[in-house]
C-alpha cells in the first residue's frame, strides 16, 4: 500500500471508530486498533486510538457535561486506580488467552442474559458494590491489555441510564483514564512523531464524526439503546474470544 493509500484507509478506520464511540460512548479501540495495526505497526496504533479517544471524549464532555453522572464516573475511577496494579501483575505474569477467553465469555453471557432473560439485572441507585467490581475489574483489565470499557458498559446497563447519560458519563471516565494512559506511553517513549502525524490528519474528520453520532444517539430512547448496547457487547466479546483463540 502506497503513502497516499495507507493515509486514507488510517482516516477511515479512524472516522468510523470515532462514530461508534460517538454514539454508544464506547468501543472505538476494538474496532481501531486491530484494523490499524494490519497496515501500521501496533506501538503507533495503539497511542493513536488513545489520542483519538482523548478527543472524543474532550469534545462530548464539553457539550454534555451536565449529563455526565459525576458521583458514579468519579467512584469508577477510583475503584480502577486500584485494579490497575493487578491489572500489570497480570500483564507480566498473566496468561493473556485464559484472560481474554474468560472476559469474552461473561461478557457475552451477560449480554444474552439481558436481551432475552426474563428478569435482566437493574440498580435503580448506585452500588457500592457493583461500582467496585466493575470499576476494579475495569482497572484490572485496563491495565493488563487496555480493556477497561467493557466492565463500565455492564454497570451503565445496569444502571439503565438514557442513552444520552450513558454516553456522556463514560466520557467522564474514559477523558482522565485515556490522559493518564497516554502520559505512559510518553514516559515510555511511545508518542513517536508518527503517531502526531496521523492524527493531525484525522482531526479534521473526527469532530463531523463526533456531531453525527450525537445526533444518532439522541435518537436512541430506553429499551431500544439497550438492546444495541448488549448486541455491541455480544460483538465485542467475539472480537476477544477469536482474538484468544488466535493467540
Amino acid at each position: 500500500m502506497n503513502i497516499e493509500s495507507l493515509l486514507l484507509y488510517v482516516i477511515f478506520v479512524v472516522f468510523f471508530a470515532t462514530l461508534i464511540r460517538s454514539v454508544f460512548g464506547f468501543g472505538e479501540s476494538l474496532i481501531a486498533v486491530p484494523l490499524l495495526a494490519l497496515f501500521i505497526p501496533i506501538e503507533i496504533a495503539v497511542p493513536l486510538s488513545v489520542l483519538v479517544s482523548i478527543t472524543i471524549a474532550g469534545v462530548i464532555v464539553v457539550q454534555d457535561w451536565k449529563k455526565i453522572h459525576i458521583k458514579s464516573a468519579g467512584w469508577l475511577i477510583l475503584f480502577t486506580l486500584l485494579g490497575i496494579p493487578l491489572g500489570l501483575l497480570l500483564l507480566r505474569l498473566g496468561n493473556e488467552q485464559i484472560v481474554k477467553g474468560g472476559l469474552s465469555v461473561i461478557i457475552i453471557a451477560f449480554s444474552i442474559y439481558s436481551l432475552w432473560g426474563k428478569s435482566p439485572l437493574i440498580l435503580k441507585t448506585d452500588n457500592k458494590r457493583w461500582l467496585f467490581i466493575c470499576g476494579f475489574f475495569a482497572g484490572v483489565f485496563g491495565g493488563a491489555y487496555g480493556l477497561n470499557g467493557p466492565p463500565l458498559v455492564l454497570y451503565g446497563s445496569m444502571r439503565r441510564w438514557s442513552a444520552q447519560h450513558f454516553r456522556a458519563t463514560l466520557q467522564g471516565y474514559f477523558l482522565p483514564a485515556s490522559i493518564l494512559g497516554m502520559f505512559g506511553y510518553w514516559l515510555n517513549g511511545l508518542w513517536v512523531p508518527a503517531v502526531t502525524h496521523y492524527y493531525l490528519w484525522c482531526l479534521p474528520i473526527m469532530l463531523p464524526a463526533i456531531l453525527l453520532g450525537r445526533l444518532i444517539n439522541s435518537r436512541m430512547q430506553g429499551n431500544h439503546f439497550f438492546r444495541y448496547v448488549y448486541f455491541a457487547l455480544i460483538v465485542i466479546g467475539v472480537v476477544l474470544l477469536a482474538q484468544s483463540i488466535k493467540h
